[in-house]
Parts: C-alpha cells; structure tokens; sequence
C-alpha cells in the first residue's frame, strides 16, 4: 500500500496529517515520476480543504521547515479562510487574527513568498470581517505593526506593514463576496484610506526612507487606487509619484501608480486635480526626448502610457475645459510625438501602438459634440488629423529590405499586425476628413510617382497605397472622384519588390465594387491581376483580388472570361498556389461562368475540369496508398469549391437595381443546370472511388462535401439528381456509417422531403440511415459519439420539417425514442445538445403524430429521469438551458402526464442527488410546473436546482454560473 517516502493518495487514505503532507510535498517537488507528482497533486488538494487543514498549517509554518512546506502551510490557511468562511465559529476570529499577526511579525524577515500568503490570508479575514466584526482594520493593523517589540527591526515591520496593506485591495478585487457584500466592504475600505494615505506620504517624503520601502509604497497607492480612492485624496501622493520618475529605481512603480489612478472611471469628477496634472504631464517631456534620444525605449514606454492614460481617459472633461484649450492641444501634440516616435515598431520601439486607441477616443468625442460645438473644434483638430496620418503612414513604411530580412518571424508579424491596427486607425480617421483625406493621398502618391528627379522607394509609395487600400477595402469610395486617377497612377506604378505588389493588389481587390460600377476600367487592371496571379509569392493577395473581382463584376466580365480561365488552368497545372488558394481560384472561377451563357458555361466546364476528371479516374484505379489520397481530396475539393460559387440562378439578381424599372430579362434555358450535367457524368467515376475508398472517412467527407456544396448552392435545381444521390447515400451508409452521409442526408431533407415528387426516394433514405444508426445502437453506440450527434441532429431536423416520416409503419419510433434517451447520458456536450433540440422538436409534434404521442405517453416518465439525472448532476453545468428547454417542452405539450411523471421519477430517496431534501424537490417539481409560458424563467428553476443537487448553492463556483 505504502512506499517509504512516498504518501499513498487512495480515497480511502485521506489521513492528512502533517507527516502525511510533508511526505505528499516531497513527492510534488522531488519525484521524477509524473504520474507520482500528480497524485501528490490531487491528495494535497484535497488536504488544503479538509477539516485537518486547520491543525497541520499551524505546525508547517514552524520555523524549521523549508519555505516550500511554510507556503503550503500558509496557502492553506488562505483557502479556508477564502473559502471556506461560514465555517468558523464567530467566536474564533479574534485568535486567528492574533495568530496571523504573529505570524507576519514572524516571517517579516523570512520568506517573502511565504510572507505574502499570510498577508494575503489576513487580508481575507478582514475583507470576511469588517466592517462590523472587525471596525477600523486597516487603521489597527497600521498601529500593530508601528508598535516596537517582537525583536523585528523596524524597516522589516515596515515592508511588512506595506505587504499587508497593497495584498488587501488586490484580495478584494479578486475575492467571490456576495454582490452585497462587496458594496458594504468597498465602502469599508474607501473609509480606510484616511489610515493609509499619511503613512504613504510620510514614508515617500522621508529622505532616509530606503528605495525599496519607497518601492514597496509606489505599490501600495497603486493597489488601492484601483479601488476608486477619490483623486483628490489622492493628489499629493501622485506628485510624489511624479517626482519619483525621476528616479531610475522607482520608475516603473510610480508609472504604474500613476496610470492606474487617471485610467479610474470616476477621476473625471475631479476636474481640478486633473487641470493640475496636465503640467505635470507636459513636464515630462524633456525626459522622453532625453530617452528618445539615448535610445531608452523603457522610459519612452512609460512615460507614453502615462500621457495615453491621461488623454484617453479624461478626454470629454479636458475637452470641456475651453479656457484650457491650449494645455490640452500641448497634450494631444505630446501624444503625437509618441505615435511618431523613431524607429520601426517593433524592434526599434514599442511605444507607438499604445497611442492609437487615443486617436478613436478623441474623434468621438469630439463628433459627439453639438453641430456648432463641432465645427469649433473640428478647425483646431482636423489639421492635427492629417497630421496623424502622415505619421502613421509613415509609421507603416517597411524598413530597408537588408533590415527587414534580419527581422525575426515573430517580429515580422507583430509588424503585420501593427499595420492593421495602422489600417483601422486610418479607416476611423477617414469618417473625420471625408473625401479630402483621399484626395490628398492622391495628390501626395502622384507628386511622388511623378517626380523624375527623385525616384520614389518602394517603401514611401507601398505605404500611401496601404492607405487607400485601408479606407476603400471597408468604406464606400464608390463617389470619389480620385479613384479614376488612382487606378491611372497604380498601373503606372513600377513592381519591383514583392510587398508593394502585395498591396497593389489588394488596393485592386478593394475597388473591386468601384469596378463594377466603372467597368470601362477592368481591361487596366486584369492584365495586372492575371500577371501576378502566376507569382506564388504574390498568391494570396492576386487569388483573393481575382475572386472579388469575379463576385463583384461578373456581368461585365464575360469579353475577359476566356483569358481568365487560360491564365487560371495554367496556375493551376503548374501548381503554383497552396491548396487553400486553389480553392479560392476555383471559387472566383464559379462567380465568373456564373455570368456566361449556359453553352459558354458547359464548354469552359469541360476545358476546366476533363484534366482532373482524367487524373481522378488514373488514381482511383490505383491501389490506395497516402499519396494519392492526397490528390483524390484535393481534387474532389478543388470540385466542390467550383460548385459553391456557380449559380446561374443568380444572374438576373445581382444586375437589378430595386430602384430602376424592371428590365425584362432572357428566362434560363430550360434542362438541368451546368453543375448537374457535370455531376450526372462523373457520377459513375465516383461511385467506383468510393467503392475503393469507403473505408476513410476523409475521401467520404470530400465525396460528400461536392454534393452538399451543390445542394446548398443550387437548392431544387440539384432535383434531377435527387433519387440517384439518395439511393447512393443509402448504400454508402449501410456499408460503413459515416458522418459525412449523415450531414449530407439532413441537407437533402431539408431541402427536398416537402417536395411531393421527391418525397418517395427522400423517405427511402431516411428510413434506411435510421433503420442502419439503430442497429450502431444495439451493438453500442459510445465509441461513435459523433454519429449519435449527427443522427439526433437528423431526427430533429426530420420532425421539424417532415413530420410525417414518424407516421411510416417502416419507421420504428419508440427504437429512436430509447436510442434519445442513451444519448442524453453521453458525456460529449454537443451529442447531448443536439438530443435535447431532438426531444424538444419530438414532444412539439406529440398532438399532430400519433405514434409519437403513443411512446410518449408510455415512455415519457423515462424521459424525465434522464434529464432529472443530467440536472443532478449527470450532464456538464453547461448544458442546463438545454435540458430546461425539454422541461419547457414537456410542460406545454404534455401537462397532465408531467406533473405525475415529475412525482414518480423524484419520489426514490437521492435521486437526481443526496444532496436535495424531499422539500427541495417537491419546491422545483412545483416551481416547473407553475412555468408554463416563461422559458428563461424555467432555465433559472433549472441552474438553481443543478447548484444544490451538486452542493455549490451559494459558493463561489456557483458565483461564477
């Protein structure tokens, strides 16, 4: 049972003794066995939350032990008072205040991490305790610990002291009290202040006071600032904080403190507190200049975020103060100079970024403003907002091509990253300047590309170019007037670097609406298209423009349809793009047959697709092996991303204008659609694939995935195909179930089981996948979770739209019914989810179904044990709407039988849970029955019963439901 050294942590050893938890630590830190540590893991959990706790964290906190045993110790302590409170007797709270300050006399000169678990455990005890078992905490443990005595010199009492007093706001702010509580102990704590804040200036304005006590104080005003101490009870402590910048050793507590008191929601009342810091602001400026220079990115850092916090948080308030005016335009321009800051981010500085959500603050506000207001304040800062934008976009230059190669990946894409918050900055930016910022992009992109004497860098015009791209790709530019010229200027543009043709082609990509309205412009701009589309370093960027221009102007593009599907099958042949980007290409190449004439559409089908029907005949043919399954899937969804966008149903709707007069249009010619024509001829080929390959679920899936694409696409135009596809879904499943068929059989009855002509096959298939499931369900259903998920999503789907599948003599309904109620007790929440939907639609369809309302009303009782059992706690938390909605359900449609049923099922003592009493019970039965209208009432009955049948009623997990 027991090794020597080593604790046995079966259930039944739960003898936690301080010998037993030493032995258990031992083995956490020191075993090399991981399952060993683990186990050691779970019992000392377990430890921490026993009654014993309170005996052996006493004895491992004597001063022999090592600090890893004296933290557990201390941790302990925490985690019982923490959470564990309602359980000590009032009358102990005095001694275990007493002992926890001789505690932390005690270890004031030991260790800091065991330390701080006392100081933290204390503070719990206070938060539990005050304000009326324990009035004026803070102020007694101010005078416990200035008080001489215990041998503990004074600066370690004192840093002891500071501990204490910055663990209690934080403990506060992290602790689960009730909601009313919170507000009492808030209160509490704000009364407090008047304790704390002499001691932190007394302490920061003493010359012999040690950095690491001015230290320690910093954080301290930090921590209860964050409890909305008003700011100006707070003021003179922040000059203090400011003087202390100066101080390399304190910078970063002071900047910490100072930001965390202006970012407070409740600072802006104190106007003149904040008039008086804008100085203090604008002061810093010589320092940041003065790090800028030497290179102190640190300093830089946090003196941004102290001028960001100022401006973003108080920004309505200053902006008020109109005989101020000119501080706060310092301060906006002081802002600037940090999103302007030298170097490219992030390797040089990583200041920049923290200004932009400034630059959103500050436009709202003032658009916020009344017209006249407006317009006053818009003459001061449209001028500051142009100004941004040349900064940013120089900010978004690329560096020279030799240092961006030095970059690491990591660097590369936080730059990546930092150009789309560039990018959103600027689109914001536009709703302020309007058409006048495009202008002068285009005025500033032709001086540039114009001027012979100084040729531009790739750099200087890739970056004017991202700024269009960012305003055009999610604003209409559509009434611009320089978008003609700047489609001049851009093919005038010389490509030499791969970066700047990334970005002309998705200033392409997004004027491709614009094109559409001005399709004149399309023979400019597709040879540039076509011709980066055969670069594979360009291959996002010219995949993604070619498909929105074959979306979004796939009337105008028939005259280019041909040369865009030679350059598109060579690019393809050549396999020059990654998978994801085929698929893409296929896409855009739906869009664009979309719009031909059904003759042109069959002969570019075939052109596009023989190769790859060829190869797909040669690898299906050949002995299955990884390599060519590889090609089979990619093929097939190289096929079936060709049939998501081909839809010649759409040709007359995209051209309407609603608001000019109907024109009439040539009707679609009559006979199957392109993509069945195609679908009917290789429909022996895949067939005798997947003969071969039905045993891997991937190739079923890619098989599948054609079909359900073409469903989704064509909806009743994929009819002719209807019987033959039902009738091969039928045999594919009955060989070897899968979920694919599965999904693939739901989309076809939710398009075709209300159509009379195909209900026949529809009901054929559906009756064989459920006969088929059924028999998984006899041999055991746990190992296919996912089948039983899809299946229950099928059956739902089958009574929403069809109910009268159940009235099949064919279909065994009470089978499906029992194959729910094993389902309901699967562990997989989405299974479960999907099985409740299921009952829900099943008990909605009792009145108008006789055989469901037959297995109902003989099995129905069955049905509340279930979910009675997932509520006791049998089913994840997470699932109780669920099963409260099949409770919502049974109350509607089967009133009468509920209330038997619900006296039945909960009469057997401890269940759903030994936790409830009979009078619990009996108090959900009725509340449920009473509940016949209100379904988020009924989900609240449910999450309160589930707390008390797992005992958390009242807990903090139960704060966290």
């Amino acid at each position: 049972m027991e090794t020597p050294g080593r604790i046995a942590v079966s259930p039944h050893a739960l003898d936690f003794t301080v010998e037993n938890v030493e032995k258990a630590l031992h083995q956490l830190y020191y075993d090399p066995d991981i399952e060993n540590k683990n186990l050691a893991q779970k019992w000392l959990m377990q430890a921490q939350v026993s009654p014993q706790a309170w005996q052996f964290c006493w004895a491992l906190l004597s001063p022999e032990k090592v600090p890893e045993i004296q933290y557990f110790g201390a941790n302990a302590l925490h985690t019982k008072i923490s959470r564990y409170w309602s359980d000590i007797p009032s009358d102990q709270y005095e001694s275990l205040k007493t002992q926890l300050f001789s505690q932390i006399a005690c270890f004031s000169s030991g260790s800091k991490m065991v330390l701080t678990r006392l100081c933290v455990a204390l503070a719990s005890l206070a938060l539990n305790t005050m304000p009326e078992a324990w009035p004026g905490a803070v102020a007694e443990m101010v005078r416990v610990f200035q008080e001489e005595g215990g041998g503990v010199d004074g600066r370690a009492r004192c840093l002891a002291l500071l501990e204490l007093l910055t663990v209690l706001p934080e403990e506060f702010q992290t602790s689960r009290l009730p909601q009313y509580r919170k507000g009492q102990v808030r209160g509490a704590l704000g009364c407090e202040w008047g304790s704390v804040c002499p001691l932190l200036q007394q302490l920061l304005q003493r010359t012999d006071s040690p950095g690491a006590v001015k230290a320690r104080v910093l954080r301290c005003l930090s921590s209860w600032v964050l409890l909305d101490v008003p700011l100006n009870e707070s003021e003179s402590l922040l000059h203090e904080c400011f003087s202390a910048l100066r101080d390399p050793e304190l910078f970063d507590t002071a900047v910490e403190a100072i930001v965390n008191a202006l970012s407070q929601p409740d600072s802006q009342r104190y106007v003149n507190t904040l008039l008086k810091l804008v100085p203090q602001v604008l002061g810093l400026q010589d320092q940041l200049r003065e790090a800028v220079q030497n290179g102190d990115m640190e300093t830089c850092h946090g003196i941004c975020r102290i001028t960001v916090a100022l401006g973003e948080n108080q920004t309505r308030t200053l902006l008020e103060q109109v005989d101020h005016w000119q501080s706060f335009l310092a301060l906006v321009n002081m802002i600037m100079f940090c999103t302007g800051i030298p170097g490219h981010y992030p390797v040089n500085e990583t200041v920049s970024s923290l200004t932009l959500t400034f630059w959103y603050t500050l436009q709202d506000e003032i658009m916020s403003f009344q017209v006249e207001k407006r317009t006053v304040y818009l003459q001061v800062y449209r001028p500051v907002y142009f100004q941004l934008v040349d900064v940013l976009l120089h900010k978004a230059q690329f560096p020279a091509d030799q240092e961006y190669a030095s970059w690491s990946s990591d660097e590369k894409e936080q730059f990546r990253i930092y150009r789309v918050d560039i990018s959103d900055t600027l689109m914001y930016v536009y709703e302020m300047l309007g058409a006048e910022l495009l202008s002068n992009l285009y005025d500033k992109l032709g001086r540039l590309l114009t001027n012979v004497e100084q040729p531009a860098s790739w750099q200087h015009t890739e970056a004017l170019l991202y700024g269009f791209q960012s305003i055009a790709e999610t604003l209409d530019v559509n009434y611009s007037d320089v978008i003609p010229g700047l489609i001049g200027l851009i093919t005038r543009i010389s490509v030499n670097n791969v970066h700047l043709a990334d970005t002309v082609m998705f200033t392409i990509g997004a004027l491709a609406e614009w094109l559409a309205d001005h399709p004149v412009m399309l023979g400019n701009i597709l040879p540039l298209v076509l011709h980066a589309l055969g670069n594979p370093d360009l291959s996002i960027s010219s995949v993604s423009t070619l498909k929105k221009i074959c979306r979004e102007c796939k009337s105008d593009l028939p005259p280019y349809a041909n040369n865009i599907v030679a350059v598109s099958q060579e690019v393809l042949i050549k396999q020059i793009h990654k998978t994801s980007q085929c698929m893409w290409l296929m896409q855009a190449l739906g869009f664009l047959l979309s719009a031909l004439p059904v003759e042109d559409i069959l002969r570019n089908l075939h052109s596009l697709i023989t190769p790859y029907i060829q190869q797909l005949e040669k690898l299906t043919n050949e002995t299955p092996n990884p390599s060519n399954k590889l090609a089979i899937i990619h093929i097939l969804g190289l096929l079936s991303n060709l049939f998501t966008t081909l839809d010649i149903s759409k040709q007359d709707d995209d051209s309407a204008d609603s608001s000019a007069p109907p024109v009439k249009t040539a009707p679609l010619p009559p006979g199957p659609n392109p993509v069945v024509v195609v679908l009917q001829q290789v429909f022996a080929l895949i067939q005798n694939l997947l003969s071969k390959w039905l045993n891997d679920s991937q190739v079923v899936e890619a098989v599948c995935a054609i079909f359900e694409k073409s469903v989704k696409t064509l909806t009743h135009d994929f009819a002719p195909m209807v019987s033959q596809l039902s009738e091969m879904l039928g045999q594919m499943y009955s060989t070897i179930p899968q979920v694919s068929a599965l999904d693939l059989t739901r989309q076809m009855l939710h398009i075709f089981s209300i159509e009379p002509e195909h209900f026949p096959p529809i009901k054929a298939l559906f009756e064989l996948v459920t006969s088929v499931t059924l028999s998984i369900f006899q041999q055991g259903p746990r190992d296919h979770p996912d089948i039983v998920d899809s299946f229950m999503q099928l059956q739902a789907q089958a009574l929403k739209r069809k109910p009268d599948l159940f009235l099949s003599d064919s279909l065994d309904v009470k089978a499906v019914y029992h194959c729910g109620l094993l389902s309901l007790k699967f562990p997989e929440a989405p299974t479960v989810k999907s099985t409740c939907f299921f009952f829900t639609e099943l008990l909605a369809h009792c009145s108008d179904v006789p055989p469901l309302a037959r297995v109902v009303q003989e099995d129905g009782k069955l049905l509340i044990q279930a979910v009675l059992e997932g509520i006791g706690g049998g089913a994840p938390r997470s699932l109780m709407d669920q099963f409260a909605e099949v409770l919502f359900s049974l109350n509607k449609h089967c009133f009468a039988l509920l209330g038997v049923w619900l006296k039945e099922a909960l009469q057997p003592p401890g269940f759903p849970s030994a936790r409830v009493t009979t009078e619990q019970k009996n108090n959900f039965s009725q509340q449920i029955l009473r509940e016949r209208v209100n379904k988020s009432r009924v989900k609240e009955i449910v999450k309160e019963f589930t707390l008390l049948c797992r005992g958390l009623h009242g807990t903090e997990y139960a704060a966290e439901y």
